[in-house]
C-alpha cells in the first residue's frame, strides 16, 4: 500500500520578478507524452502563489466565476496571501495586455478537511472584486451533475515539477489525456486510505501530475468546446511523479453543493 504525497509545491518567493527568474530556463514535464497549451485553451486556470507562516507554495485553480476559485484544500489551508495570475499559459513569458495579476486573503477551506489524511481535500478562493472575462479569462463551463466513470476521457493540465530530481515548475502549461480508474482497482495501490470522495486517473504510461499541480482541475471535454470539472488534484503516491501509480483527485461531483452554498455560484 502506497503512501499518500500532497501536491504543494513549495517555493522561495519575495516578488513576482523573483519567481520568475526562477522559472527560466526549465523546459519539459512531468505530464509525459502531453502537449503545450496555447493561450487561452484552457482559460479558466489559475497559477496560485500562496504565503503562509512556514513558506510559500505554488497551486493550481480554476475560475468558478467572477470573483472564486476552486482548489484543494491544501491550497488554501494556512494562507496568509495569494497571488493570483489568470489569462496565461506560461509563467515566464507573461502577456499583461492579456493576463491578470491579482492578491487576495480571503478563502474558504470544506470544514472537514483533513490535512493527513486529505480527505474533503476542496477549498475556494475569494478574488476582492469581481473581475471582467476575456477570450483568455473564463470560467469553467459546468460543475457536474453526473459521476465520474471509469475509462471516461478527461484532460489534466498544470505547471508543475518536471520530475522527481527536478523542484521546479516548467514555464509552458501542459495538458496530458488521462482515464479515470474503479476505486476498487486503485485501492490496490493505496488501500483504505482511498475514500468514496476520491478517484484516481493514469494514462498508458506514467502520465498525470507532480508537485506543484495541487489543486489543478480534470476536465471533461464536451461539444463547443465546454469543459465540466470533474476532479481536483490531490495527491501522488510515495514512489513519486514518475512511477506509474496513479494520480489522486478529489470528486468533485461529492462537493457541488457545498461549492454552490459558500460562493453563491450558479454552476
Amino acid at each position: 500500500m502506497k503512501i499518500f504525497i500532497l501536491l504543494c509545491l513549495s517555493q522561495i518567493w519575495l516578488t513576482v520578478s523573483a519567481v520568475n527568474a526562477e522559472l527560466r530556463g526549465r523546459n519539459g514535464s512531468r505530464i509525459i507524452g502531453g502537449e503545450v497549451a496555447w493561450a487561452g485553451q484552457f482559460p479558466y486556470m489559475a497559477a496560485i502563489y500562496k504565503a503562509t507562516n512556514d513558506g510559500n507554495y505554488f497551486c493550481g485553480g480554476a475560475l468558478l466565476d467572477d470573483q472564486w476559485i476552486l482548489t484543494a484544500g491544501s491550497c488554501v489551508d494556512g494562507a496568509l496571501l495569494f497571488t493570483i495570475y489568470l489569462g496565461t499559459a506560461n509563467l515566464k513569458e507573461i502577456d499583461t495586455s492579456t493576463a491578470l495579476r491579482l492578491a487576495t486573503d480571503e478563502y474558504i477551506l470544506h470544514p472537514n478537511f483533513n490535512p493527513d489524511t486529505l480527505e474533503y481535500d476542496v477549498g475556494v478562493i475569494k478574488l476582492r472584486m469581481p473581475i471582467t472575462f476575456t477570450t483568455y479569462i473564463r470560467p469553467i463551463n459546468y460543475l457536474p451533475d453526473f459521476e465520474l466513470l471509469p475509462g471516461t476521457p478527461v484532460v489534466g493540465m498544470g505547471w508543475g515539477q518536471i520530475s522527481d530530481d527536478d523542484s521546479g515548475l516548467v514555464d509552458e502549461m501542459r495538458f496530458v489525456y488521462l482515464v479515470p480508474l474503479s476505486n476498487d482497482e486503485c485501492r490496490l495501490i493505496y488501500g483504505n486510505q482511498l475514500t468514496e470522495h476520491m478517484v484516481c486517473a493514469a494514462g498508458n504510461n506514467n502520465e498525470g501530475f507532480c508537485l506543484g499541480d495541487s489543486g489543478t482541475p480534470l476536465v471533461r471535454l464536451r461539444n463547443g468546446p465546454t469543459y465540466t470539472h470533474m476532479g481536483i488534484a490531490s495527491f501522488i503516491s510515495q514512489n513519486g511523479c514518475e512511477s506509474t501509480d496513479p494520480s489522486g483527485y478529489t470528486r468533485t461531483l461529492d462537493f457541488v453543493d457545498w461549492i454552490r452554498n459558500v460562493t453563491g455560484t450558479d454552476k
